[in-house]
């Protein structure tokens, strides 16, 4: 893994954990949205590969690991309540 694609994975994770606490209207703060992005691309590959869904291109990577934020931070609301 190259340093390009390392900083390029952060980016995408950046933008989709920021879009995910808009969505779910997230009071954690814009570092934990950040780093929920980048856990919720790992979360969204194995949802959507499980379900045999691909997007292409730098659109569909961040709309994946946004998926995969807002499914975390569901999923944290609830085990927190």
């Amino acid at each position: 893994m190259t340093l390009e694609s390392i900083l390029v994975a952060l980016i995408i994770g950046a933008i989709a954990g920021w879009l995910a606490g808009i969505i779910m209207k997230s009071s954690g703060g814009l570092i934990r949205d950040i780093v929920l992005g980048i856990v919720g691309g790992f979360v969204g590959n194995a949802i959507f590969g499980f379900l045999g869904i691909t997007f292409a291109g730098i659109i569909g990577e961040i709309v994946i690991a946004m998926v995969g934020a807002c499914v975390l931070i569901f999923l944290a609301r609830l085990i927190l309540k």
